[in-house]
């Protein structure tokens, strides 16, 4: 197992990507620049969510619709020992775990590694009064009033790292990985809640390294946004410049094994000016195409 960079984008229109519980469940922002935030700790619950949908077991999850504490889940593993635990729990193995099995603690890092997400467009909230038909209490005829709060729309972007010297302690395999790539397709617009619907992923890359030293740095930092960026609704109305994550991987052709990508349709890239497909930017690598 070697070193790998990813880059994640979904968008979000009508919905709330990730609500602040001591912001009254508003969408986490950050106020001074307008943008919105999302952590990795929810990027990383929809990976989890649509794992246990494909029938993995998984170690921080719901048990029987409700959520459960740890020692409690740790009680419901049919074995405790480190060879069991690695060899069955998926998450464990991308993420690591804390455990505490009659007085071992048990810490293992994960190797898959994801910054907080934050928006590439500044993003406008949509505040609205919902109604419910339920009385907040008996004998009362009226039905409770609440806020609903949502993003008009926000371009998310994610920065993560797998790290083959940590894969290696956790058993992390290449099967593990293309589950993560199939997770980071198809777990937002599968796991929509009514909170949560209206989110897609756009772009998916992961970067395969020769190597378990080479880090090239947060790809956030090497795409820019074009457009209006202060007021956009929708894909359609931006365009994604590229021109410095090419070269910035032009650069390092020969650390490169393989690029892992998904490109949705409606999302435009440019690279010296002109429109191009993925394939067509990165036509000098191996590609491989995730489904």
């Amino acid at each position: 197992m070697t070193n790998n960079e990813i880059l994640y984008l979904y968008d979000a229109k009508l919905t709330n990507p990730n609500g602040d519980p001591d912001e009254e469940n508003r969408p986490r922002m950050d106020y001074e620049r307008e943008i919105n935030l999302v952590t990795d700790l929810r990027l990383k619950r929809y990976i989890r969510d649509y794992l246990a949908m494909q029938g993995h077991d998984i170690f921080v999850r719901r048990v029987d619709d409700k959520p459960v504490t740890a020692d409690r889940r740790i009680k419901d593993l049919k074995d405790s020992s480190e060879d069991w635990i690695l060899e069955n729990l998926t998450d464990v193995r991308m993420f690591g775990a804390t455990m505490t099995v009659k007085g071992d603690n048990k810490t293992f890092i994960g190797p898959v590694q994801f910054n907080w997400g934050y928006s590439l467009n500044k993003v406008e909230l949509l505040e609205a009064s919902i109604t419910s038909h339920f009385a907040s209490r008996e004998k009362t005829d009226q039905g409770t009033i609440g806020k609903d709060y949502r993003v008009k729309y926000s371009l998310i972007a994610f920065s993560g790292v797998v790290s083959g010297n940590r894969a290696i302690k956790t058993r992390l395999s290449e099967e593990d990985l293309a589950l993560l790539d199939k997770s980071m397709v198809h777990a937002i617009p599968n796991l929509a809640t009514r909170s949560k619907i209206g989110q897609y992923p756009r772009l998916y890359m992961r970067v395969e390294y020769v190597d378990n030293e080479t880090i090239l740095g947060d790809y956030r930092d090497y795409i820019n946004l074009k457009g209006e960026v202060a007021n956009i609704r929708d894909i359609n109305e931006c365009l994604l410049e590229i021109d410095n994550l090419v070269e910035l991987l032009e650069n390092n052709k020969n650390k490169i094994k393989n690029i892992y990508y998904f490109e949705d349709g409606n999302l435009r890239l440019t690279l010296n000016g002109d429109k191009v497909n993925f394939e067509e930017a990165f036509s000098n690598f191996s590609l491989k195409q995730v489904e």
